[in-house]
Parts: structure tokens; C-alpha cells; sequence
């Protein structure tokens, strides 16, 4: 059922659209727009526009309408499945390909293939994420576990949380980083200026990443990350944070960066316990062409004529 949600305005100042978008962090600052559009934001009893400047003590009334339900499809979508038992799943998620349906990528994700060609996923996570255990961005690619059953989604999820899983990445980052290793610990939450982007804030999540140097180039370092939290983009937040972002990245990095369909950020490596046998369990992935055809011509002479 629709939802109206009542709002006073106190000491936030700005257009009516941002604020609301700050005020309900589960909704996007388009999503609000168009409910100003359709009328369903009264301020004081009186329909308004977007870019109506806020005043303290309106009174607002917000109509947030149902969500409509997501069909959860079976999709042929190629994916490479590194390793499967009865238990758990090992998958190369390519660049560019969503983990799970949402309301913005509603189909064509990872979760759409997963059920085209497993047989069975764990249903903790509900219909929208079956055997899903962890993420990674959209852009990022790599590594995941597969849950296939409930019991094994609990072992794994366990792990992450005793912080037992092994998660390496390689990461081709702006600058030359001059030490060879290093931590950053750096508590990470959402961004003060920019509620759809996570940052480095006084009262964030405890996070913590440790990283050493592969390789240097002239104006870029190719580095190997380890992760010992897994907060929202964790690693591209981090690498800013301490001056050498990850080229590529449209959000975190320079607007002047190195041509790609989004970051250099490869999950290579995944370890964890078997849930039933116990074994620990290893795989290995290798950056994507793209990622080596980069590193490639980095690493091209330089010809002086």
C-alpha cells in the first residue's frame, strides 16, 4: 500500500528535492522528483515544484507510492561458473553486470543467470537475492561465492563475519605510490555532500584494508588489496581517501583517467571453509583483457624522437 510520510522542516536549508533525498536515504533523488512531478509532495497542503527553496516549519506531506513487485526471471545470460558442488558456487562475475535485480536494474543481473544455470540457491537473502552471500560493484569484476542451500549461506555469511574469508584484488590506482606496502584504517559511511557516494566520515563503519605494490608506472602503481572488512566500495573509497584513487572509477576518480566501461578493480582471489567437508578452498581468476591490455601499454616504451 501507498505510504504518506509526514515532514517538518527544521534547519535544512536548499532545494525541496535534495532535502527529501537526504531526509529518505532509501529513495533516489529521481525517484523524488517524479513523485513532486505527479503532485504527491504537498508543502503545507499545496502542490509545489522541485526547486522550491525550503523554509523552517513547512509542512510536508509525502505520498510514497508502492513498490511494484520484481519478477525474478531465469536468464541464458553466459556467465563463468569457476566451481560448483551440492553446496556452494564459484563465479567469474565479468565488468559491467549487476549482482542482484533492484527496481533500477530490474533483469539481465547476476542472480537472473545464476538461476538459468544452478540447480538451487539458498532463499535467506529472499527472492531478490537467492545464494547471494556478498557483492561486488557493478563495474568491479571478479570473484563470488554461491550459496545453494540455506545451511551453506549460514557458513559463509559466518566467515565474512569472523573475517575467515580470504579476498585479494588487484587494483591499477592513479599516482606512484613510493612504499611497498601499507593499512589504511578509516571508519567509511555515507558521503555528507553526496548521498549516493560513501566516504571517509567521523561516525562510518570500522573498515580496514591492507594493500601492497605489484608494479610502478609513470603516473600509475598496479597494487594487490586484501580486505579485512567489507564495507560499500570499501577499496575505492579508501584508495582516494589516502590520495591515489582507482583509474577508471567515474565516481571516485578524476574526471581525467585512463579510457574504460568503469574501475580497475579485479576480486582475483577467493578463499573460504567448505561449509560441509571443511577443506578450505581457494580460486584464482585472471584480470579481464581489458585490464591487461591497459597494463600493456603502460608498460610500452616511451619513444623520444
Amino acid at each position: 500500500m501507498a505510504e504518506n510520510l509526514e515532514i517538518t522542516i527544521t534547519n535544512e536549508q536548499g532545494r525541496l528535492d535534495k532535502v527529501l533525498a537526504d531526509r529518505l536515504s532509501n529513495y533516489s533523488r529521481s525517484q523524488i522528483q517524479q513523485w513532486v512531478k505527479d503532485g504527491q509532495v504537498l508543502l503545507n497542503g499545496q502542490k509545489v515544484k522541485g526547486n522550491y527553496k525550503v523554509r523552517p516549519n513547512d509542512h510536508l506531506i509525502v505520498r510514497i507510492p508502492e513498490d511494484k513487485p520484481l519478477e525474478i526471471n531465469a536468464c541464458d545470460i553466459p556467465i563463468e561458473i569457476v566451481y560448483q558442488d551440492q553446496d556452494v558456487a564459484v563465479v567469474n562475475k565479468p565488468q559491467g553486470m549487476v549482482v542482484h535485480p533492484s527496481q533500477g536494474h530490474p533483469t539481465h543481473t547476476l542472480v537472473n543467470a545464476l538461476l538459468f544455470y544452478l540447480d538451487h540457491l539458498s532463499a535467506i537473502n529472499g527472492v531478490i537475492r537467492p545464494g547471494i552471500v556478498h557483492r561486488i560493484d557493478k563495474d568491479t569484476s571478479g570473484l563470488l561465492m554461491i550459496a545453494k542451500n540455506d545451511s551453506s549461506h549460514t557458513s559463509l555469511a559466518q566467515q565474512l563475519q569472523e573475517k575467515t574469508i580470504l579476498r585479494e584484488y588487484t587494483a591499477l590506482v592513479h599516482g606512484n605510490i613510493k612504499h611497498q606496502k601499507g593499512t589504511v584504517t578509516a571508519p567509511i559511511g555515507r558521503s555528507h555532500t553526496d548521498r549516493k557516494m560513501q566516504d571517509v566520515v567521523d561516525n562510518g563503519k570500522h573498515a580496514v584494508t591492507h594493500f601492497s605494490v605489484i608494479e610502478r608506472f609513470t603516473n600509475f602503481t598496479l597494487i594487490k588489496l586484501q580486505l579485512e572488512t567489507g564495507r560499500t566500495h570499501q577499496i575505492r573509497v579508501h584508495m582516494k581517501y589516502i590520495g591515489y584513487p582507482i583509474a577508471g572509477d567515474p565516481v571516485y576518480g578524476p574526471k581525467k583517467t585512463l579510457a574504460s566501461n568503469g574501475q580497475f578493480l579485479h576480486a582475483g582471489t577467493i578463499g573460504f571453509t567448505h561449509p560441509t567437508s571443511g577443506k578450505r578452498l581457494t580460486f584464482e581468476a585472471s584480470l579481464p583483457e581489458n585490464f591487461k591490455k591497459t597494463l600493456a601499454k603502460l608498460r610500452e616504451p616511451i619513444e623520444f624522437f
